[in-house]
């Protein structure tokens, strides 16, 4: 019974007739993803944990992130970006001219619009990998349908949240948590959307 009911779950999760969005972020208990200054010095990666992002990447075709994250990225990839599997990388950026440089794409359109043009075609999931401005432009359209959150045991005081405030409230069910070593833990979440849409 509960390997059926596992089964089920899991063929939701991973069910490609919808390109889901899907938030992937490394957080602390008090949900900041970073330092004040954008570093992420304190965190580190498990074997449980990057066998978990690879099968997480193993179920999407296209990347999303804003410019800020992008920079940190580019930062920790000794200078250069380097995509984690072989997949377009949108940029969100109000500052950047639209266009294809550098290994990435950036685009100024509204996350709403930029999805409608994703899902008109056939594919896998999009990850979405921050940062929080960028998530929260997306929670305010709610598109976002699953959250993957890996939690380190510590408590900044101060840094970047995840969810800054500035959207409705978005209800969300668990999928599945899982116990890691380092005292880590993943949570999955996914969105759950009554028949009448909060505004």
């Amino acid at each position: 019974m509960y390997q059926e009911v596992f089964l089920t779950i899991r063929h939701s999760v991973y069910n490609f007739s919808m390109r889901k969005v899907m938030l992937l972020a490394g957080i602390t208990l008090d949900g900041c993803i970073a330092r004040p200054d954008g570093s992420v010095d304190y965190l580190s990666m498990t074997k449980e944990g990057s066998a978990e992002i690879t099968r997480f990447f193993s179920t999407v075709d296209t990347i999303i992130m804003g410019r800020k994250t992008l920079d940190v990225v580019i930062a920790l990839g000794g200078g250069a970006y380097k995509s984690p599997v072989k997949a377009p990388t949108y940029v969100f950026s109000r500052k950047e001219p639209p266009g294809e440089r550098d290994g990435v794409i950036f685009t100024n359109q509204s996350p709403a619009a930029w999805l409608r043009k994703i899902r008109a075609r056939r594919g896998k999931h999009v990850a979405h990998m921050g940062g929080g401005e960028l998530a929260r432009s997306f929670l305010q359209a709610d598109l976002i349908d699953e959250l993957y959150l890996g939690v380190v045991p510590i408590l900044l005081g101060s840094g970047l949240p995840l969810f800054p405030s500035g959207f409705p409230q978005r209800d969300f069910t668990l999928v599945e948590n899982k116990t890691y070593s380092k005292n880590q833990i993943a949570l999955t979440y996914r969105r759950v959307r009554s028949n009448r849409k909060r505004k």
